[in-house]
C-alpha cells in the first residue's frame, strides 16, 4: 500500500485552520457533566462534553466543509459545490456553500430522513435523490465533472481533517489535562483531525474511537492495517454508516488512535437517554454512540479519569427521537433486570 504523507496535519496547520474558519463556525461549548450517575459510573473520574451537537447545520460537518470550500481555488469558486450524503453532511455542506457565497448541489440518498433533506434544502441547496450507496456518489461525480463543480468529500482528505482538528484543538484548550477523548467514528472525518490535534497537544491523553458493531469500518480497516470495504451495512445510526475507510483518512487514524471499541444499536440508544436524562441533551444516534462507549466497553479503563466525549450532532426528527429512546429505555431495563438475575 502505498504510504501516505500526513506531515501537513501538525499543530501549526491545525491553529491557523482553525482562526480561519474562526470567523464563521462556532466555538461551540464545553461543559462538564453534573450527573451523579455519570461521576459514580467512572469513580472519580470527570466528564467533560464538547458540544458539536450546536454547530451550524447541527453537527461538527460544518467544520470540515467549510475548510475544503476555503480550499478552493478563486477560478473555480463560480461553478459551487456538490456533495454525497445520507444527511448531515449534505446539510453542512450546503449551508458552507451558503455562507461562501457558491451555489450548492447535494446529492441525498433515497433512505435519508425526510427532516434532513428538508434542512438541506432550508440551505438553499438545490437536493437531488438517488438510490444508496454507488448511486449517490455516481451523481456527485458526474456533477462535478459535467458542472466543474467542486465535490466536498463527505471525510477524507487534508482540509476535511483540518477544519474537523478544531474540535480537538479548542477541547484541549477548555480542558487541558484531559486524559482521555471518546469520538464516534464513520468515515474516520472527525476523528483523524480531533486525534491529531489531541496528541499534536498531549501525546500521553488517549484517544478511543467507537463504532456501530453493524458498521465497524474503521475497526477492521485498523486491524488489518490497510482500508476495507464493507459488503453490508446494519444500523440506526446512518451518520456512521459509510461501508469504507479511504486512504488519507485511515493513514491519520492508525497514527493517532489507541483503540477502537464498538457498541450494539441498543446500546447507542440506550446512549440517547442517559444524554437526555443525566446531560439533558437531545442528540442523534451517531453522538449517543459516545456515550454507550463511556458506559460500557470503556468504563473499567476510564475509572477515576478526566474524560471528553465529543457530542458530535444532533439533526434528529421528534419521532425517530422519540421511538429512539424508548428501544433504549427497554435496553436498560432489560440490562438492569439481567444484572439482578445474575446476583440473585
Amino acid at each position: 500500500m502505498k504510504r501516505i504523507n500526513i506531515s501537513q496535519v501538525n499543530l501549526v496547520n491545525i491553529q491557523q485552520r482553525t482562526l480561519e474558519l474562526s470567523q464563521t463556525i462556532l466555538r461551540t461549548p464545553t461543559v462538564r457533566t453534573t450527573s451523579p450517575m455519570i461521576d459514580s459510573l467512572l469513580e472519580g473520574g470527570e466528564v467533560h462534553l464538547k458540544l458539536e451537537c450546536l454547530q451550524h447545520s447541527g453537527s461538527f460537518k460544518a467544520r470540515g466543509a467549510l475548510s475544503v470550500i476555503h480550499s478552493i481555488p478563486p477560478d473555480k469558486r463560480h461553478a459551487g459545490i456538490t456533495a454525497a450524503s445520507a444527511g448531515n453532511h449534505a446539510i453542512a455542506a450546503a449551508w458552507a456553500a451558503r455562507k461562501s457565497g457558491l451555489s450548492a448541489k447535494v446529492v441525498m440518498q433515497s433512505t435519508a430522513n425526510p427532516f434532513r433533506i428538508a434542512l438541506a434544502q432550508t440551505e438553499q441547496a438545490e437536493v437531488i435523490i438517488k438510490e444508496p450507496g454507488q448511486a449517490t456518489f455516481a451523481e456527485a461525480e458526474r456533477l462535478s465533472r459535467d458542472e466543474g463543480r467542486t465535490f466536498v468529500h463527505p471525510f477524507e482528505g487534508i482540509h476535511t481533517t483540518l477544519g474537523t482538528a478544531g474540535v480537538g484543538f479548542e477541547f484541549m484548550q477548555d480542558v487541558p489535562k484531559l486524559e482521555a477523548v471518546i469520538v464516534s467514528v464513520g468515515g474516520g472525518g472527525l476523528i483523524s483531525g480531533v486525534a491529531a490535534a489531541v496528541k499534536s497537544i498531549s501525546p500521553k491523553c488517549m484517544v478511543y474511537g467507537v463504532e456501530p458493531t453493524g458498521a465497524d469500518a474503521m475497526s477492521q480497516s485498523l486491524a488489518a492495517g490497510e482500508p476495507i470495504t464493507l459488503t453490508k451495512i446494519n444500523t440506526i445510526a446512518d451518520s456512521l454508516s459509510p461501508p469504507m475507510v479511504l486512504p488519507f483518512g485511515h493513514a491519520i487514524c492508525s497514527a493517532y488512535i489507541d483503540d477502537m471499541v464498538t457498541v450494539s444499536d441498543d446500546e447507542i440508544c440506550a446512549g440517547m437517554v442517559h444524554f437526555q436524562q443525566e446531560a439533558k441533551l437531545a442528540v442523534e444516534p451517531a453522538a449517543g454512540a459516545s456515550m454507550a462507549a463511556l458506559t460500557g466497553p470503556l468504563r473499567a479503563r476510564l475509572q477515576g479519569k478526566k474524560v471528553g466525549i465529543v457530542v458530535c450532532g444532533a439533526n434528529i426528527d421528534a419521532m425517530t427521537y422519540s421511538n429512539q429512546l424508548k428501544r433504549g429505555l427497554r435496553a436498560l431495563d432489560k440490562a438492569k433486570s439481567s444484572h439482578l438475575f445474575a446476583k440473585s
